[in-house]
């Protein structure tokens, strides 16, 4: 392969990022001869992104705040490191119009647009209302302010219905009235003014156009400082979760040749109008029954975590176009040059726990083994520790294929194959999602994923459960005395016996739902099928086994019964007194003081992990104990608090009383 042209100009450039897009853009810094310089936290000291750059600088403690969002202290880094440029990746600074203007006051080069568009493209409603002035379709609309019940009509007559009859002032989806035709408006009208005074003292409406079943699509462009933009086709984003992507796919099977055109044109027309330069995303709103017809939302002016997918359609290494842009070089390619060269999907892999409802997961990776044949960038290697300080998404697996039937196919397969052992991940449930009809078909909307049932792992397979129970160390705490027994052969606990054939060794196994399986060893197991497996500082067997990972614990005879015991004790009782963390992460808040009284669903401790919050209630009407303080860090399962019942809570304080706090001690995870 011949080598690349060099890049004039830049011989160092500072890599304001972490993670998989650091990795990601150092990698392309190496292809072309850059000197790479990493940033990096407390908490990223031994990241992979930091071994891997040509050198590296700490910025700060773990919070982002104090490190990777430090303006003065990522510029501070560029400066000494005697980097040219500063490529900020996705996230934290990339889209920050003062750290732009930083990096401009101490001669380093922004690689992202100039400052007019960081401003405009960074309020949605500026975004809105410049483009709409540029010939750029949004979403129709009106605001009703001043306007007579016969004048709003006959605009919303030409907006189109169905409409969204909303209060101006307020929100949180009160006064909201969807209207179907111009006979249901009169009553919607009264409806809406009526609920936004009382809510908002305000009875001012907006009446805009109903997107019903929406896609998510989005166009990449590329703009050069010399006048050229180009956009290098659509991506598919339909599919989110709480308003996060998870599945991202080029080009977008909703989406024909003619639709794509004008959406690329209105893209390119939206980047000019803001002089833009670099790599940039214009998003869409489409309908799902009505895909040729689509409204402008908002414009990420940024590289874009989905950016592989159009990599591995057109063969463009986006990071490579944003250096030479920024460097000043003119686009080395036109319109004409961009060819769609088959499907590729995205999967992004995050430490949570779908059971859970996607509660973030942290640990130590103890096993990352990335699947062969297809594209994966990640965050992450063997002996990695995923904190609680930074966003819970670990790698990006991407496939292509040469239909979209290939690329799904291979995608699936290539997440059956990657194996994270030590910690939580939503790969299940990726591979669940990609299943659905909706997805195989392409028939999807915004809604897909909200209308799934709740994601539940299934039971471990039996060789799972063979891994896991053949873990059992005879000689640990499980068999008191057994180092004092006669020989190592009796320590092995094989079973073995003068004559006949030895007996199967039975072994009970603790899944992560606390579930207890009889499971019987053989003296002599067999192969483990292939299995992949590691054990935490805990106990627990990770064990990955046919595509699919178990948190496995073996229990010698007494741990499993007192488990058998708690679990008859938790389906006697109404609910568990102990109160367990559901994550592991930071307590913020405590709500209570000890010896309280709560009720049923009252707030008591709130935890703080991977920027989401998550408070933890009481299970029934009760007297408190809280068991932890602000500040503190709790792992995933610690009892934060107690909420003993009323009667329970009073015989505690007769002395003559010493089996409530055994019987709580004992009491398993809720």
């Amino acid at each position: 392969m011949p080598l690349p042209e060099p890049v004039e100009g830049f011989d160092t450039v500072l890599v304001a990022n972490r993670g998989e897009i650091a990795r990601r853009v150092i990698r392309t810094l190496r292809r072309l001869g850059i000197r790479s310089i990493a940033v990096y936290s407390d908490a990223d000291a031994g990241a992979p992104h930091v071994r891997e750059a040509d050198d590296a600088v700490r910025i700060g403690p773990a919070a982002a705040a104090q490190s990777y969002l430090d303006i003065d202290a990522v510029v501070a880094a560029a400066v000494e490191s005697g980097a040219q440029a500063v490529h900020p990746g996705y996230g934290f600074l990339s889209e920050n119009v003062a750290f732009a203007r930083a990096c401009a006051e101490a001669g380093v080069v922004f690689i992202g647009p100039g400052e007019r568009a960081l401003e405009v493209m960074g309020d949605k409603i500026r975004a809105k209302e410049h483009v709409a002035s540029h010939g750029v379709p949004t979403v129709p609309g009106f605001s009703a302010a001043g306007m007579t019940d016969a004048e709003i009509a006959a605009s919303a007559e030409r907006a189109g219905f169905p409409l969204l009859v909303k209060p101006s002032a307020g929100g949180g989806g009160k006064g909201m009235q969807v209207v179907r035709s111009a006979a249901e408006l009169p009553d919607a009208l009264a409806t809406a003014r009526r609920v936004a005074a009382a809510a908002f003292g305000d009875d001012t409406l907006l009446l805009e156009r109903l997107i019903e079943r929406p896609r998510h699509i989005e166009v990449q462009v590329l703009a050069d400082a010399h006048g050229s933009v180009v956009h290098l086709g659509e991506r598919e984003c339909t599919l989110q979760r709480r308003h996060q992507k998870v599945i991202e796919e080029a080009p977008s099977p909703a989406v024909d040749a003619d639709t794509r055109a004008r959406l690329g044109a209105a893209a390119c027309a939206a980047a000019a109008s803001v002089d833009y330069r670099g790599a940039g995303t214009v998003e869409f709103l489409v309908a799902a029954s009505q895909p040729d017809e689509f409204f402008f939302i908002e414009m990420n002016t940024r590289l874009q975590v989905e950016h592989p997918v159009t990599e591995l359609v057109t063969g463009f290494d986006l990071v490579e176009q944003q250096l030479r842009i920024a460097a000043g070089e003119p686009l080395a390619l036109a319109q004409d040059d961009v060819r769609l060269d088959g499907h590729a999907i995205e999967a992004r892999v995050y430490a949570e726990t779908p059971e859970r409802g996607f509660l973030p997961a942290t640990g130590e990776v103890l096993v990352w083994r990335p699947a062969e044949g297809v594209r994966t960038d990640s965050a992450v290697e063997s002996a990695s520790a995923v904190t609680a300080d930074y966003d819970p998404m670990i790698a990006k697996v991407i496939a292509h294929g040469a239909d979209r039937a290939e690329a799904l196919a291979r995608l699936d397969g290539a997440l059956a194959e990657t194996v994270v052992l030590g910690l939580d991940t939503n790969i299940g449930f990726l591979r669940a999602l990609l299943a659905e009809d909706g997805v195989q078909t392409g028939d999807m909307d915004t809604g897909l994923i909200d209308r799934m049932p709740p994601y539940t792992a299934g039971a471990p397979i039996a060789a799972a459960l063979d891994v896991a129970a053949a873990a059992l160390d005879p000689t640990g705490p499980e068999h008191p005395g057994a180092e004092r027994r006669a020989s190592a052969l009796w320590r092995a606990g094989s079973g073995w016996r003068s004559g006949g054939t030895p007996p199967a060794r039975a072994v009970s196994v603790e899944t992560a739902e606390g579930d207890v399986i009889a499971v019987a060893v053989p003296p002599a197991p067999g192969a483990s099928g292939g299995a992949i497996d590691a054990r935490d500082a805990d106990g627990w067997v990770w064990v990955h086994a046919d595509g699919v990972t178990h948190r496995l614990r073996p229990l010698g005879r007494r741990a499993a019964m007192h488990r058998r015991l708690a679990a008859r004790e938790r389906a006697a009782a109404a609910s568990d007194p102990q109160l367990r963390a559901p994550m592991p992460g930071a307590v913020v808040a405590v709500h209570v003081t000890d010896g309280a009284t709560v009720a049923t669903g009252d707030r008591i401790v709130t935890i703080e992990a991977m920027k989401m919050e998550h408070p933890v209630l009481a299970p029934h009407d009760g007297v408190v104990r809280v068991d932890v303080a602000v500040g503190e860090q709790v792992r995933r399962d610690q009892v934060l608090a107690h909420v003993a019942l009323v009667d329970a809570a009073a015989a505690s304080d007769s002395p003559d009383d010493s089996t409530a706090d055994a019987h709580e001690a004992s009491a398993p995870t809720s």
